[in-house]
């Protein structure tokens, strides 16, 4: 295998360019072996590796520098790097991130995750190398739909008109993103592509760049002859190369959205494995909402930053929304400020994607929204340690962040019934914006009430005595479960609350708990630091309530198990039990 031999950039040099189409089948046996077993990014991969081949093949890294958008289609880079064991020995798998990641190899500049980055990254690194004197390549790789960011056409333009020197653009044009591409950028993509890249209509060399395009971007030979033809550049230059997306694996090409990333598979039928018990869960839940609530109101808005299978929105159900349904793209700034228009002038929007990618529209959701007080519901999956783990991609931070941006309400669900409450409310009253965190744990039912309209209200669902559980959203069913534990080993009844919003805190039941109460415990989901329990805990500072707050660290935890993390940070029924010991 010609995979032995290479253990380096430099080794991929070595063999004949007419060999490199072996060296691309072996590859992909490697992604084959790891993505089977563990799952990952597989559509990005498959499509970009004889491009990434090509690149070590003509540019000498980590001299010249590779920088990845979003990253998720470093597999290839990460095998010629020295970490091909990684995907062919299963026992090694743990080695490599789903991501670029400096701490593994000095081949990689940055550990990213988000979408729309590299070009400013790589941007930044050929300022850095001019400033010094440098004379290396710069190679920016940008693609999946990730040209629609902000960031991606601000630092575009900066390129363009500011740079005059070497910087390479790679744009991967698979025309996907994670579903369909949206916005004029694909448009004139697509122009591009039809007409070989000689259409008037360029974008980039409107932006001040210089353009060059190769229609076999899964073409090896070619592709060294491109990168032939740009290396040691001295002015920005865009590479478009035209890619299939999945390529080598025939499922992937026909459904590009749906093998964009893949759990566990079977190889000869593409069927998935997955493991956990089948039944309901609040993805399905959302999308059957959605459904029944566009039908019956034609004012609802479906907003989504190009994240629309998120809750669950297929091609059938974003074809069934119509009119109802916007992508407006890699661009999560748009997707809040085009909320509050949709509010502004009677409708209602809801913007659904992932609790990480929301935070880069922090901005808009102060001053577009809250500012103005829009009725704007924003709809979040993976905002508790159940959601995504990778270092790149963790959402426990959002509560934390937005929970200090005045006018908004952020709920926190326990239940499908509580959930589907705080949907209807949300969506139909005019008062207030709002943000409402999916469990992440399996679905639980339980009665709820149908307004939220006396904000900060908090719901008593078990009064006792002496110590009080407040359990927010998908962590309730660990606050019973504590209950009923400290009631055993100690022999008293509880209070168990159910807090239901984590924007702000309800002082009148948190008075009375200090007439028959010593002790409250918090239990959340996201970091302590500006979380959930520290309101509680400063409520209660110029009190003698003792208050122990359960809940992650501001860390930067990276591929962790949910359920091992939390006992390793004492989050268990039996470990709390342990420490009430001192505290009672």
């Amino acid at each position: 295998m010609l995979l032995d031999s290479i253990n380096a950039p430099e080794d991929v040099k070595k063999l004949p360019v007419s060999q490199l189409s072996t060296l691309a089948a072996e590859i992909r046996e490697g992604l084959f072996n790891r993505l089977t077993k563990i799952g990952g990014h597989f559509g990005p991969n498959f499509g970009i590796v004889e491009a990434t081949i090509a690149l070590h093949y003509v540019f000498n890294s980590p001299k010249d520098k590779f920088v990845f958008d979003v990253a998720h289609q470093a597999y290839t880079h990460k095998m010629l790097t020295g970490r091909k064991a990684g995907y062919f020995d299963d026992s090694r798998f743990a080695e490599n991130s789903g991501f670029t990641n400096p701490d593994e190899s000095a081949h990689d500049f940055f550990n990213i995750g988000h979408t729309s980055t590299s070009v400013a990254l790589a941007l930044g690194l050929a300022k850095a190398r001019d400033i010094k004197g440098g004379t290396e390549n710069v190679i920016a790789v940008i693609g999946d739909g990730s040209l629609s960011g902000g960031e991606a056409l601000e630092a575009l333009s900066v390129a363009g008109s500011e740079l005059n020197s070497n910087f390479i653009i790679i744009v991967n044009d698979n025309d996907q993103a994670i579903a369909e591409n949206h916005g004029g950028i694909y448009k004139n993509l697509k122009e591009l592509r039809e007409s070989n890249g000689t259409c008037t209509n360029n974008w980039f060399k409107a932006f001040g760049l210089d353009y060059v395009y190769e229609e076999n971007g899964n073409d090896a030979q070619a592709l060294v002859k491109l990168f032939e033809s740009v290396k040691d550049s001295k002015k920005p230059v865009v590479v478009h190369i035209h890619t299939q997306k999945g390529k080598g694996y025939k499922p992937a090409e026909e459904n590009r959205e749906a093998w964009h990333w893949t759990s566990p598979f079977d190889r000869e039928t593409g069927s998935r494995i997955r493991g956990g018990a089948n039944g309901e869960s609040y993805t399905a839940i959302t999308r059957d909402y959605i459904l029944a609530k566009a039908k019956k109101d034609r004012d609802l808005v479906v907003i989504t930053p190009a994240m629309p299978m998120t809750m669950g929105l297929g091609i059938n159900e974003r074809k069934e929304l119509g009119a109802q349904y916007l992508d407006v793209g890699i661009a999560e700034e748009a997707a809040v400020a085009v909320a509050a228009g949709v509010a502004k002038n009677g409708g209602k929007p809801l913007v659904i994607t992932s609790m990480t990618f929301l935070q880069r529209a922090y901005d808009q959701i102060s001053q577009d929204v809250c500012i103005n007080n829009l009725p704007v519901t924003m709809l979040m999956n993976s905002g508790t340690v159940y959601g995504m783990n990778d270092i790149t991609h963790l959402g426990i931070f959002g509560l934390a962040a937005f929970s200090t941006i005045p006018n908004l309400v952020i709920l926190c669900p326990s239940s499908a019934e509580e959930y589907v409450s705080m949907l209807d409310w949300s969506l139909d009253q005019q008062e207030h914006p709002t943000l409402i965190l999916l469990p992440g744990t399996k679905v639980t039912h339980r009665e709820s009430e149908k307004s939220f309209s006396e904000l900060d209200t908090y719901k008593i669902m078990q009064k006792g005595e002496k110590a009080a559980v407040i359990a927010l959203g998908d962590f309730y069913q660990k606050g019973e479960e504590l209950v009923a534990a400290i009631k055993d080993a100690y022999g008293f009844t509880p209070t168990l609350i159910n807090p239901r919003f984590a924007s702000g805190i309800d002082t009148n039941v948190l008075e009375a708990l200090k007439k028959d109460h010593s002790l409250v415990i918090t239990l959340e989901g996201g970091i302590l630091n500006g979380g959930f329990g520290e309101k509680i805990a400063s409520f209660y500072g110029p009190s003698s309530m003792k208050v122990k707050n359960y809940g992650l660290k501001k860390h930067f935890y990276d591929r962790y198990k949910a359920d091992e993390l939390l006992s390793s940070l004492g989050i268990t029924a039996p470990q709390i039990v342990a420490d009430m010991k001192d505290l009672l």
